[in-house]
């Protein structure tokens, strides 16, 4: 038992997280496959990767459900809960070179439980079909169809590779400065024109209540908000990390732990912002700064 938590938590963790989008509700999916084993005679487990996905796949379908009905009732935008990774722990690192961007996460929320599962399982933890049906409990046929599907209500035709370029770190300092320096121009210079800006509160912290579209209403939203925390005296500070794989960006105030922010750019402009500002999402990042 302790051998296969050890050899596979990473990879169950990973798939529950894409999955759910919840870091709790991840946790919780894997913890619940490893009781459930206790029952289990694992001498005649051939497969134990396809048996440990598959039981993970149910359980999060299952949770889905629920989280579903929660996120309708949700006070505003729902976005998934960022993971601070460190290279130096060795289970992270297992799930830094297998997570979808942040970006194909909030997409992910589009998709049925079993078109999700289909898309993560051959997208992002390269299994291939055959194995997919196996645990998804569908056909091949059927789950190339699910794959495809799932492709178009993700805006990608098939055969391309589904992909949001992310903002190298140099990228996102060049926009802080220009935040910080008051620059209009150059705020609005980096942003497409149909930029998009998610924020999510959970009626917790202030966020917006809809996602706000355009540069001119981007760039007027991001300007209030750093006018307002600078008259704060300790004000406003940045501090970059490598979070869901890529470069993003924490806020803080003082001790506290204002918000999470990740960027996506097109064409060398953004084209999304996410600011998780909800509390219970930014726990992992409270414990650090403690």
């Amino acid at each position: 038992m302790q051998k296969l938590y050890e050899k596979y938590k990473g990879l169950l963790f990973t798939l529950a997280y894409q999955l759910t989008g919840s870091t709790s509700d991840a946790e919780d999916a894997v913890q619940d496959v490893f009781l459930k084993l206790h029952d289990i005679n694992l001498d005649r487990l051939v497969e134990p990767k396809a048996y440990l996905c598959k039981m993970v796949t149910n359980g999060c379908r299952d949770l889905n459900k629920s989280a579903r009905k929660r996120r309708e009732q949700y006070f505003g935008e729902w976005l998934p809960e960022p993971i601070a990774i460190s290279d130096d722990e060795p289970f992270e690192s297992v799930v830094q070179g297998e997570l979808l961007s942040y970006g194909i996460l909030v997409l992910l929320e589009k998709l049925s439980p079993t078109e999700r599962a289909v898309f993560v399982l051959h997208e992002a933890l390269g299994f291939k079909y055959p194995e997919i049906a196996e645990i998804v409990g569908k056909s091949e046929v059927n789950c190339r169809k699910l794959f495809s599907r799932a492709r178009g209500k993700l805006g990608n035709t098939f055969g391309e590779s589904v992909h949001l370029e992310v903002a190298s770190e140099e990228w996102i300092y060049q926009f802080l400065t220009a935040l910080e320096q008051d620059n209009v121009g150059a705020i609005v210079s980096m942003l497409a024109e149909d930029v998009v800006l998610v924020s999510d509160g959970g009626g917790k912290a202030h966020a917006a209540v809809h996602p706000i579209v355009s540069s001119n209403l981007v760039s007027r939203f991001l300007l209030g908000l750093f006018r307002k925390a600078q008259h704060n005296e300790e004000g406003p500070s940045f501090e970059t990390m490598n979070i869901n794989g890529q470069t993003g960006v924490v806020i803080s105030s003082g001790k506290n732990i204002e918000a999470v922010v990740l960027i996506h750019v097109e064409r060398n402009a953004i084209c999304n912002l996410y600011i998780v500002r909800n509390p219970d999402k930014l726990k992992a990042f409270i414990d650090r700064k403690k």
